[in-house]
């Protein structure tokens, strides 16, 4: 497995492509609400992105080695959809979780990944602990993240916390490195065995995107080809950030101003240095 080491040219380049990914979830938090088609939400990131932000949808035609083309913007995976939903006719309720996966590619040819969750209405208190211990997971991957340590003990912690709430972890799908080409080395497993995998150098560039199910962790394809479910049918939550390696930890890139903080449980300078970026960041223009 080779690692790529990101230039400080590169770096600055992935900043920008990251924090566009995250503006696009900004800018369609607002129109998550009831009554709201995915097809609607797909649309709108879709325009934002052309006509604003003058970037282009990763996924929109992505077309792997024996899948047909992805047909949208944005992926929308709605309750017991676990990831790769495709947009389309159904209408959002109250009570629904969704979520909406982001990924732009800048005029000069850099990819930025990001992904939440959104809660339609109030939401059941299982629902919403769901998505909060999907988050958690998330900060806690990251946290483990600093030059010398290792892959595995990004998915370690992740695994011991969903299976510590009850939760299960997807196996079949991971995060990914990512830099002038949408899925680079390595891949990021959640769940693992502390020191294990390759050690993280500064300069790496990957996403830590947990994909958490309220039931078991085994998953089917529908037969679109794309939208992965969880086969017991239990509701499925993922977040996602792009991070990259530093000496002394990890710097998240796909910050914007309406992110979310780091949790509670995620302390000293990874939640302060998160928490002043995010605050130092101006709101994305709007169309």
């Amino acid at each position: 497995m080779s690692i790529g080491i990101k230039t400080p040219e590169e770096i600055t380049e992935m900043r920008l492509a990251c924090r566009l990914a995250a503006e696009v979830l900004d800018y369609v938090t607002p129109f998550v609400k009831a009554g709201v088609t995915t097809g609607k939400l797909d649309q709108l990131c879709s325009d934002y992105m052309t006509q604003v932000q003058h970037t282009t949808s990763a996924t929109l035609n992505y077309q792997p080695p024996g899948y047909s083309p992805y047909p949208a913007s944005i992926c929308t995976s709605l309750n017991h959809q676990v990831c790769h939903g495709i947009p389309g006719g159904k209408a959002l309720k109250k009570g629904d979780i969704l979520n909406i996966d982001v990924t732009v590619v800048t005029p000069n040819g850099f990819f930025g990944d990001t992904s939440r969750m959104f809660i339609v209405g109030e939401g059941s208190i299982f629902a919403r602990r769901l998505c909060q211990v999907t988050f958690e997971c998330m900060w806690l991957g990251i946290a483990a993240v600093r030059g010398g340590a290792h892959l595995g003990d990004i998915g370690h912690v992740i695994q011991r916390h969903a299976e510590g709430n009850g939760f299960s972890v997807v196996r079949e799908f991971c995060g990914h490195g990512i830099g002038r080409r949408f899925h680079e080395e390595p891949q990021v497993l959640h769940y693992g065995t502390r020191g294990s995998g390759p050690e993280l150098k500064p300069g790496m560039i990957f996403t830590i995107e947990p994909m958490i199910n309220a039931g078991k962790a085994a998953i089917s394809e529908l037969p679109d080809g794309w939208t992965i479910v969880t086969k017991d049918r239990s509701l499925s939550a993922q977040f996602e950030h792009t991070i990259l390696v530093t000496e002394t930890g990890a710097e998240v890139l796909s910050l914007s101003a309406g992110c979310e903080p780091p949790p509670k449980l995620i302390t000293g300078a990874l939640a302060e240095n998160t928490a002043r970026a995010i605050a130092a960041l101006p709101s994305a223009p709007q169309p």
